[in-house]
């Protein structure tokens, strides 16, 4: 199941074409977290269309909820060094969401985006591509372009049934297994080892690990004990 979060948005016609562009798309969960609007307002229901009845059902939280896997998006680009803005592509992002679970795409507010943070706590992250000259988008068109090429994905490859991914608790399992090898671990200094923490953490978000293989990975970790 796949559920389109919006952090603290503050326009009520930015929720309802959110709300229109994924009815568009075949997306009906939507989360409001912390919403500064209400999905009630006459703008919002104005611009919603035909995706009125996803807007209605959208779910008020007051935090990021827990997911399998949380992706941030972002139009501020990091590199290899910038671990926590590190990104993939929209269209990446399509080839590789085939698993199960409960997965959330996550939008940060209108202007300052997500903060560092939130960032972090989300698996990975995806930026779509744009002028550098101006590459913040609108809110609904964000989200327009990622429900495209997931709907785009989701609507030509199948996902093998017998293949059963990691769930959050077991990923977070992983990491634990991972954070005790890296504190025998000799590092110059802490930096280093929080530097570990955030690749491994990108890693094990990233490469969709299925039951198995994390269960083999924490077996392997046990083992260098």
């Amino acid at each position: 199941m796949i559920s389109i979060i919006l952090v603290e948005p503050k326009k009520s016609g930015n929720l309802g074409a959110v709300a229109r562009v994924m009815a568009n798309f075949g997306f009906d969960n939507l989360v409001l977290v912390n919403p500064k609007c209400k999905k009630t307002a006459k703008e919002a229901i104005k611009r919603a269309k035909h995706g009125i009845d996803v807007l209605k059902k959208a779910k008020v939280v007051k935090k990021i909820p827990a997911m399998d896997t949380l992706i941030a998006t972002t139009a501020m680009l990091g590199t290899d060094y910038n671990i926590p803005r590190s990104p993939i592509s929209p269209e990446q992002l399509s080839k590789i969401i085939l698993k199960k679970g409960k997965i959330g795409i996550v939008f940060g507010r209108e202007g300052p985006g997500l903060t560092n943070e939130e960032v972090l706590a989300c698996d990975f992250v995806c930026t779509i591509p744009s002028s550098k000259k101006y590459p913040t988008l609108n809110l609904s068109h964000s989200v327009a372009v990622v429900c495209y090429e997931l709907s785009k994905s989701l609507s030509t490859k199948k996902v093998s049934e017998h293949i059963i991914f990691a769930s959050k608790a077991e990923k977070d399992q992983l990491m634990k297994f991972l954070n005790q090898a890296l504190k025998k671990m000799p590092f110059k200094n802490v930096q280093k080892r929080e530097t570990q923490k955030k690749v491994w953490k990108r890693m094990i978000g990233k490469s969709f690990l299925t039951k198995r293989e994390a269960y083999a990975l924490m077996g392997f970790l046990k083992k260098l004990d």
